[in-house]
């Protein structure tokens, strides 16, 4: 097993360390794939356990100048590394303005991925910080829990409002209750709300669009003014707001009704899929 790789663009830089501060937020612990064309982060908590899961995606050849892996074996060409997500993020944050980036699978006594950055000094001579990284290999039997998960047919799906402004309000709703129902329809509706003995608290938001294929398929035997609803740990749902730094080029909430809510994110070349499952 072998990866090495090199990021030499700011902007490349800036956005992986954007992605790595993002996933660092999202998961305490995840799982780095790596494959010859693409990275994957990683979180499959079990569903039915009422864990979130993750599917983060990256095209590597939009982000590095040099990208050289062999996996497991030539019939299994990727590798799987279980790591804590904010020692990666705290790494990539002495990136800022550096010259280049290298990131390598090294064994240290025990395994690591090893971020060495070349900063600029004052007197204009480089330097290089190193990182060392813990990973575990996770063995190949053990990657069937970790594929791309599969995405259920959704009752409805909906475009996000600016997410910012959901977290803000979700963050207001926290002080009251544990739970939050999403409710949305092909109208372009969506409801934030939750409910205790005391008081109902609902958010509106109108004119919100519909992803076309989904309403086109929905559509045919669902009364577009109908909601379709999930009750989620309202926590869960305020993580994945807080994790969102920049707001994304597409943003959309897939609900399948009383079971899980999917929130398929593209952040210009990143694409973030997040599922959170009904809280029973």
């Amino acid at each position: 097993m072998k990866f090495r790789a090199k990021i030499v663009d700011t902007a490349c830089l800036n956005h992986f360390t954007r992605v790595s501060n993002m996933i660092a937020k999202l998961a305490k612990t995840c799982t780095l794939r790596i494959s010859p064309d693409k990275l994957n982060f990683i979180l499959s908590d079990k569903v039915a356990n009422g864990g979130v899961s993750m599917w983060c995606e990256l095209e590597q050849e939009n982000f590095f100048s040099e990208f050289q892996m062999e996996g497991v074996s030539a019939e299994n060409n990727e590798i799987y590394l279980e790591l804590t997500s904010e020692n990666l993020s705290r790494a990539l944050r002495t990136a800022q303005n550096a010259r280049a980036l290298k990131i390598k699978l090294t064994n240290k006594h025990f395994p690591c991925l090893t971020v060495s950055i070349e900063l600029l000094s004052v007197s204009n001579s480089s330097r290089v910080v190193t990182h060392d990284i813990p990973v575990r290999v996770i063995p190949r039997k053990l990657w069937k829990d970790l594929q791309e998960p599969t995405v259920p047919d959704a009752d409805v799906s909906i475009y996000l409002p600016v997410l910012k402004t959901m977290k803000s309000i979700v963050e207001k709703m926290k002080n009251i209750s544990n739970h939050l129902i999403i409710e949305a329809n092909l109208n372009g509706e969506l409801n934030l709300k939750i409910e205790t003995e005391l008081v109902c608290v609902t958010t509106h938001f109108k004119d919100l669009g519909n992803p076309p294929s989904a309403s086109e398929d929905a559509s045919q035997d669902r009364n577009p003014e109908q909601m379709a609803e999930v009750r989620i740990d309202i926590r869960r749902l305020l993580q994945f707001l807080a994790g969102q730094q920049v707001n994304p080029t597409k943003a959309v909430c897939n609900i399948v009704s009383n079971k899980i809510v999917h929130f398929d994110l593209l952040h210009e070349d990143v694409s973030l899929q997040y599922f959170i499952p009904a809280f029973s």
